[in-house]
Formats: structure tokens, sequence, C-alpha cells
């Protein structure tokens, strides 16, 4: 068999294995064979999507739920073969894909599934991060962590199941932090728009210390409640050392 024809032959296969009703296999290959591969090939797609996404997987019907599965499977052109980033390649199908029946959360709860895993599997490490862990958050000039992902989402994804699925989304947006802290451990945490404000400050103002990122963010507020505010983000500051959000001082 000369290179082009073995191709056409790969080319004919996977497209079988992909689609099996669209797509007629290969002549002279036993279906039972065949059968082997694309039960195998099926279910390890299937098997990795329920893992990375089980309240998804809870939420979809059997028969949507493999409808979805095989349509990702048979149409998705990845960008990379690593099974660690199928989950990062389903969030693009899904954000590429319009199709009616889908729930309006869809896209934004395989967001919130997908970070969690995206935060664990970072390779990066705090310990190489050069900062004082014990410095002054407030006082000095406090380092946000790499590992710390804030969040904003229309809809209260952290709290959706089976017997929780708005149709509309809230008049508030949800916000969350995502962190995964120094003894690895990945956690979330619900925040205020204030908070994410805090951090977006601090990221933007590098040379800034966390007291005065804090009365940035209250100036345009009336003076007889920007001793509270302030008094809140400065507790605030030191909740999100505690909970490696802010590593300590650069």
């Amino acid at each position: 068999m000369s290179g082009p024809e073995f191709r056409e032959l790969q080319y004919a296969f996977a497209a079988h294995l992909r689609n099996p009703e669209r797509n007629a296999a290969p002549a002279g290959i036993d279906d039972r064979r065949l059968a082997v591969y694309r039960e195998l090939f099926y279910n390890n797609v299937e098997g990795l999507l329920s893992s990375n996404f089980p309240v998804i997987r809870r939420l979809t019907p059997d028969p949507r739920w493999h409808a979805l599965v095989r349509e990702f499977y048979s149409t998705h052109q990845s960008h990379t073969p690593l099974f660690t980033e199928i989950g990062r390649e389903f969030l693009r199908f899904l954000e590429t894909r319009e199709a009616d029946g889908d729930p309006p959360f869809l896209q934004e709860l395989a967001h919130y599934e997908w970070v969690e895993l995206a935060v664990s599997i970072d390779e990066r490490t705090l310990d190489e991060i050069h900062h004082d862990p014990s410095g002054d958050v407030v006082a000095g000039v406090p380092l946000v962590s790499p590992l710390a992902w804030p969040l904003v989402y229309r809809y209260p994804v952290h709290r959706i199941a089976v017997d929780c699925q708005p149709s509309e989304p809230p008049a508030q947006p949800t916000c969350l932090l995502v962190v995964r802290n120094r003894r690895d451990e990945v956690g979330f945490m619900e925040v205020s728009p204030l908070t994410i404000q805090l951090l977006e400050a601090l990221q933007d103002k590098p040379a800034c210390t966390g007291l005065e990122c804090v009365e940035s963010l209250v100036e345009a507020v009336e003076a007889g409640q920007r001793d509270a505010l302030i008094g809140a983000g400065v507790a605030m500051l030191r909740q999100l050392h505690q909970r490696d959000v802010l590593l300590g001082t650069a």
C-alpha cells in the first residue's frame, strides 16, 4: 500500500470511529474488531468529560449527554492531543456552539468546572516566587498569587444543581475566587465585587501598598462611609493573605 493510500485509510478509519453513523467503515476490516475501537475511543473521551464536568453530567439526561459528547468527539478540531487539556477543548467547543435547548448557564458552568482542574494542574509553584510570606499586606506591597483566579459570572454557577437551574441571570453577578494554596489544595470562595476590584487594583498598581489600593477604591465614596469601607478593605487584605490569595509582600 502506497503512502497516499495508507493516509486515505487512516482518515477513513478515524472518521468512522468519530461518527460511525455518518462515515462508513473502510472496506476489508472486520466489524467486530472495529466495534472494539469504536467503544474504546468513545468511552475514553466520554469518561474524561464526565469526570471533568460532573455537574453538567448530572444535569444532562443520558441521550442528550451522549449526543453532546458525540458532537464534540466528531466535529471539534482540538488544539492539543493531551488528555489533561480535553476539558479546555470541550469548553472551546461549547463557546463556539449554538444549539437550541442548552441551558442558558451551560457555558459559564463549564468554565467554572474547568477552572478547578486548570488551577490544580498548573505547573507553577508558590515556592519559586520571590516574596516575603510574613510581609504586611496592608503597609507593604502585596503580591497576588498567580494561582488565584478572580471569576465573575452572570449566573450563580457554584449553586447550580439538579434542583437549582435558573432560566434567567439574577440582578447581581456572582463573584468568586479560586485559589490553590501552599498545601496544593484548590478551594473556592464567594466574594464581593469590591474584592474583585481590589485584586485588579493590586495587579494594576504593583508599586502601591495594600492600604493605598484600598483608599483609591473608596475615593468617590461619601466621607461618612469611607472609614468603614477602608476598614472592610483592610480586613479583606488580611483574609486574602490567610487564604494564600495574597502570598505576602513583594
